[in-house]
């Protein structure tokens, strides 16, 4: 009896569904509430999908097509169709039918968009839910195609743009998670080339795809495969960091077939946490990348590509603005301005925060005393709901390259502790003053001239690109923001300020000192430049201190300069890295990476020779070639050092000497596993070029 009325039940259930998607209408909220309820059958969800993806009733596209199957990869084409097929189990007398239908469909769509199809790509895996419908092939075509287009992100190769938005996301919500695969060399793109490029029919269970499918299509939004893709990583938290003592390789695997763990009753879950990371995110992320996804045709912005660059996530300014003064909930930025003092007590963003990013070399203990001080603001300005308050870190330098090199140093330092939501704003105080001056001239808010003020109170003008002025009308009273306060607390170093101060993001380790090697040190340094083993150096200056020093780095150094010292032209300079590794001078070869002042990494190599040492710059787009990035010789070190906390970052400083003191002409650093081992052997080849000239 209960199964008569079950029977009748899904009878009624698929009737009324069926003439709701018979009907043409499109209501997403209405097919979502139908699948929760009850698993749709293969026809009913064929219209649903067809209705999502705007192609129901849509014409022949493959009409126009003569059916020639002959690109020069159509070998490659065929075997990934016919290796679909076997893995779906179609019966015998139907293979021939199924194989035709994938080839073709991929074929046409290569030629129509002038696309050449390549082993990595993961479009026979995003044909393998469709065709459990046995859809006409004009129709699988019409869904191929819209899922392509509005789903599947352009750029969707190894090192493609998808991936580096993707690690940057990862790295604003799960820094620690993060910083762990960086270490270890593992990139997006080697374990989820095919979630992205297949939407997780790759790995998912045939049953899972359908039911993520189904939520995905509804909700149309191509963004939130990212937060899909990061909730799996997010899960999987606790078992990727246990792998610390596994290889690489293992651990890609393991990230890979993460998915296939995935159940039916975990998608609606999935979704749930994917919309809630969703809402911690900044706007900008979508905003800054739509093109990501549409027409391939369409040419990409050569500044919108390189996000590979990027030291965080970029967030614009009108979000900045609007996050704080228009919305109570979702993403509110607590302001971070580390230009120098100067500049900001010119003119600031009311709500801003002063940290100079200055001082982190030249007064660390002010800095860490800054830092704490920013926290402890931070947390008030959340507890007393100022417009100033929000959980997100959003730091704004000048937007002069140039001048923003220490600010990028603050951000990698709050990076390296795990720190979440750390973003940047883009364009700094630059594009902060040209979107007030850009918004008051087309009349929109008079009152946005007030949002920049000095340290005194008074609102500064705003300047334009051109450098025109804008001032603001006349409230010379001005206002004092909670932030303003407490950076005037800070400066006046008080002992109320020092009373609130919270613990440091990680507590910091107390300076040791350094550790010094008395050295000779040559009268005369040959200047950077090809030299040979047979040159001669001058005798050593006599009567003046060593300052030859290998130590423990505890503190910034305060004469940073520009680590190249060559010209352009030999900057150009390619080598083969093999080559010259096994060039008979060579006694040592040392992998590491060479760390530029804006905190990004190169893969590099350090070769020791007798007398030199040599930085050669992987080239990413000619594997096993190099730039020689520098020349060094070794009696022009003056110092190395690295840090008690980061041992594997070494300090080399290179320089002459003479009466008035040491000059220093280069500053190089580099990232070295084993840095002991290397820095050892380093400091050995030294003394031997210091001891022959003693005894020259």
């Amino acid at each position: 009896m209960a199964d008569a009325v079950e029977e009748a039940l899904q009878g009624s259930w698929d009737q009324d569904l069926a003439e709701a998607l018979d009907s043409g209408g499109s209501d997403m909220e209405m097919e979502r509430g139908v699948i929760q309820v009850q698993e749709p059958s293969a026809q009913h969800r064929a219209k649903m999908w067809k209705i999502a993806l705007n192609v129901s009733g849509k014409g022949d596209s493959l009409s126009p097509w003569d059916g020639v199957l002959d690109l020069p990869e159509q070998t490659l084409i065929h075997n990934r169709s016919q290796q679909l097929i076997d893995q779906l189990g179609i019966p015998e007398e139907e293979r021939s039918d199924v194989v035709s239908d994938v080839e073709s469909v991929i074929t046409f769509y290569c030629k129509s968009r002038n696309i050449t199809f390549t082993p990595e790509l993961s479009w026979p895996y995003l044909l393998k839910p469709l065709l459990g419908f046995q859809l006409p092939r004009s129709d699988l075509y019409n869904c191929f195609y819209a899922v392509m287009n509005k789903y599947i992100p352009r750029d969707c190769v190894p090192n493609g743009r998808p991936f580096h938005l993707y690690r940057l996301l990862l790295q604003y919500h799960e820094p620690e998670l993060c910083s762990f695969l960086d270490t270890k060399k593992i990139t997006p793109d080697s374990y989820a080339i095919n979630w992205l490029g297949s939407l997780f029919s790759s790995h998912c269970l045939p049953e899972v795809t359908m039911a993520l499918w189904d939520s995905y299509l509804q909700q149309g939004d191509p963004f939130l495969v990212f937060f899909l893709m990061l909730i799996i990583l997010v899960n999987a938290k606790e078992t990727i960091l246990s792998q610390e003592g596994n290889g690489k390789e293992d651990i890609v695997k393991m990230l890979e077939s993460s998915p296939s763990l995935l159940e039916t009753e975990d998608i609606e879950d999935l979704f749930s946490l994917a919309q809630y990371y969703h809402s911690k995110t900044p706007l900008s992320l979508r905003k800054m990348n739509q093109n990501l996804f549409g027409s391939s045709l369409v040419a990409l912005k050569e500044e919108d590509m390189d996000l590979s660059q990027a030291l965080c996530l970029p967030v614009s300014v009108p979000e900045i603005l609007q996050a704080n003064h228009m919305q109570q909930e979702g993403v509110r930025f607590f302001v971070v301005d580390c230009r120098p003092a100067e500049q900001y007590n010119s003119g600031h963003l009311s709500t801003a925060f002063h940290l100079d990013s200055d001082l982190m070399l030249q007064n660390p203990s002010e800095f860490a005393l800054s830092v704490k001080s920013l926290l402890e603001a931070q947390k008030q300005s959340l507890e007393s709901g100022s417009i100033a308050s929000g959980e997100h870190l959003c730091f704004m330098g000048s937007g002069r390259e140039e001048e923003d090199m220490y600010m990028n140093m603050v951000l990698a330092h709050f990076l390296q502790k795990s720190k979440e939501y750390v973003s940047i704003a883009k364009g700094g105080f630059m594009a902060l003053q040209q979107h007030l001056v850009d918004m008051n001239v087309e009349g929109l808010d008079s009152s946005y001239v007030h949002w920049i003020v000095s340290t005194s109170g008074s609102h500064s003008s705003l300047s334009s690109a051109d450098g025109e002025s804008l001032s603001s009308p006349g409230d010379s009273k001005g206002v004092k923001s909670l932030v303003n306060k407490m950076t005037f607390a800070l400066k006046s170093k008080s002992v109320n300020v020092k009373e609130k101060m919270i613990s440091f993001i990680e507590n910091t380790s107390t300076p040791v000192d350094r550790i010094s090697f008395n050295l000779p040190w040559p009268e005369k340094v040959i200047p950077d430049r090809h030299v040979s083993s047979s040159d001669r150096v001058g005798k050593p200056y006599r009567g003046v201190k060593p300052v030859f020093s290998i130590g423990d780095e505890e503190e910034y150094d305060t004469d940073e300069i520009d680590s190249s010292s060559m010209s352009d032209d030999d900057r150009k300079e390619i080598v083969n890295i093999q080559t010259w590794i096994n060039k008979p001078d060579v006694k040592h070869h040392i992998p590491c990476n060479e760390v530029k002042e804006t905190g990004h990494m190169f893969p590099s190599h350090l070769l020791i020779t007798a007398t030199h040492m040599y930085c050669l710059r992987e080239i990413a787009s000619r594997k096993g070639f190099a730039y020689i990035q520098s020349r060094q010789a070794l009696n022009s070190v003056v110092k190395i050092t690295s840090k008690k906390k980061h041992p594997e970052l070494i300090t080399f400083k290179f320089g002459t000497n003479n009466s008035a003191g040491v000059e220093i002409s280069a500053v190089e650093r580099y990232l070295i596993p084993n840095a002991g081992d290397a820095t050892k052997v380093i400091k050995q080849q030294i003394m031997k070029v210091l001891d022959a000239l003693e005894s020259s």
